[in-house]
Order: C-alpha cells, then structure tokens, then sequence
C-alpha cells in the first residue's frame, strides 16, 4: 500500500459525508455537533488535498459536482467501515455474552458450583452456562464441554490444563455406624467393614491392598459412579468410603476412618481446547472458575 498517496484525514471524509447527505454546511455541522465554520474548513481542506471540487452552490444549496458524485459512494463505504470497527470495539468492551459449557463431577456440580456460578452471574449477566454433571471424562476435542474440571491431567495436545488446587481422599463414615461396629485403630480391624465403592470394586480392592487394609471384594457391600450417592449412602449409615477433604462438611455426623492413615492426593484440573481459550467469554469463564475454585474451599457451608 502507497501510504503517503492518502494525503486527507477520516474527519475531512467525514465532513463531506455529512454535508453531502445533510444538503448544507450547517445541518452537516448539526449533526455532528460542530461549528460551521469548522465543518466548512474541512471540506475546503479535502477539496485541497484531493485537487478537486466537490460542490458548487445553487441558490442556498450545495450540490454535488461531478467529482464529488464520483467520491460519494467510497466514502459511504469507508463510513460503514468506521461505523463496524466503532460497533466491535462497543461490543468487546460490553459484557460478554453467549453459552459456555461446563463438565464437572455430580458433587463438584451440585454443591459448591452453584455458589460460583452466582458470582459469575452478577459479573458476566449475558453468559449462559450449562452444567454437565458427569464423572465420565468428556471429550473437549469433540467440543462435548467448552470447559472440564477434572482429578487427572489430560494427556490430548490440543487442551490446555491447569492445575487450580490439590486436595486429598481421606476414609469416612457416620457415627451411626461407627456406633453400631466399632471405631477401627488398625488396618487390619477393617477386614470386616462394610464399604462402598465407587467404579469397579476390582480397582478399589488393589488401591486399597497397597495402603495396608486387607479387604476383599466381598467388603464392598454397594457401588456407584455417583458421588451424590455416595454421600447418601454415608449418611445412612450404610458403610465406610473415601471422600474428599472437601466433601466432609457436606454429611452430618460423618467421622474420619483411620486419620493417621495415608492420604490418597487428589487434583483439580481446569481444562479447556487450546483453541476455544482463545474466545473471550470462553476464557472469561475459565479465569474466573480458576481463581474462584483456588481461593475459597470447596465447602458450600462457608460461601
């Protein structure tokens, strides 16, 4: 592009624009809040820059010469340029709007997003979010969630992951039960213990193996891959389980299993697309949901 060959300025264009549409120097001055004198002086300056006459006065009118006629339509087109930047930048600087989606556990869903998404709400009001409560592994690179919370690192090049806290899985259950079979000093006074997996209790009987508790398959009296359940059969009084550090305050009258005994470490990793992190309502979200997990615990009773 010749740079030095645009020889005039947008308000010059301007000017003329307007006096053109308007039909005279002083309804062109009204209408974009100037001075006549000075709307005059520039299009007498786009006149001198361009070597050319723009209009010729009829009466009290002014009418376009031939040049002018010639110029109207490419300086419609640079007007509507300007208008759409003006409009994007208005946009931008607005509050961000559009539909997000969010995969997380059911617990994480049910008790502590709801306090977050409040917030979000009262800071981004024109985003809708939806809340895909799942603790199947949902696969961003076929856009099924915009944004995940997960307890492992995905391994896929194309997410981008962070890890926004670390918690740990510790061994619980109600006093009602503990009441009824005993308090437990020693892994081995576990071998008889109810308990309720979560998954395959194949799994849960190497996790637990390694960690000293001789149990069989048999412990495992009931099995869900839901953490809402899991929680309910706590209450209940229906057996031992792992529960996040987190989760405690969500079931009454719940009492550690064993506190001396190895935590299992638990991560929170926010992931999203590398390329949906690009969009601004899609990041906004991301970045709030970041600080907000990282800063307050997970515990719905102190939001």
């Amino acid at each position: 592009m010749s740079w030095q060959s645009i020889a005039f300025d947008w308000n010059q264009a301007r000017a003329f624009l307007a006096t053109a549409e308007e039909g005279s120097l002083s309804a062109a001055a009204r209408a974009l809040g100037q001075t006549q004198p000075t709307l005059g002086r520039q299009v007498a300056a786009l006149e001198e820059e361009l070597g050319v006459t723009l209009f010729e006065r009829v009466g009290r009118s002014l009418v376009l010469t031939p040049s002018g006629l010639e110029l109207l339509d490419h300086v419609r087109a640079m007007a509507d340029a300007a208008n759409l930047i003006s409009l994007t930048a208005s946009g931008q600087s607005q509050a961000i709007e559009g539909h997000v989606s969010i995969t997380a556990t059911p617990v994480l869903a049910t008790y502590h997003l709801p306090a977050i998404l409040k917030r979000l709400r009262d800071e981004a009001p024109g985003i809708a979010v939806e809340i895909i409560a799942s603790n199947e592994v949902r696969d961003l690179t076929r856009r099924e969630a915009d944004i995940a919370i997960r307890h492992a690192r995905p391994e896929q090049p194309d997410l981008i992951a962070k890890l926004i806290r670390e918690t740990s899985a510790h061994l619980y259950a109600s006093r009602e039960y503990l009441d009824k079979h005993g308090r437990p000093e020693t892994p081995a006074d576990l071998a008889d213990a109810d308990f309720i997996g979560f998954g395959h209790p194949e799994r849960q009987v190497s996790l637990v193996n390694a960690m000293g508790i001789p149990l069989t398959k048999d412990n495992f009296k009931f099995n869900t891959t839901s953490g809402t359940v899991i929680l309910e059969l706590l209450k209940h009084g229906l057996g031992i389980s792992f529960l996040t550090k987190d989760a405690e305050a969500l079931v009454p009258d719940i009492e550690p299993v064993l506190p001396d005994l190895e935590p299992i470490p638990v991560p929170v990793w926010l992931v999203t697309h590398r390329e949906l992190h690009t969009s601004r309502r899609i990041r906004l979200v991301f970045d709030f949901l970041a600080d907000a997990i990282a800063q307050a615990p997970l515990d719905p009773s102190a939001s």
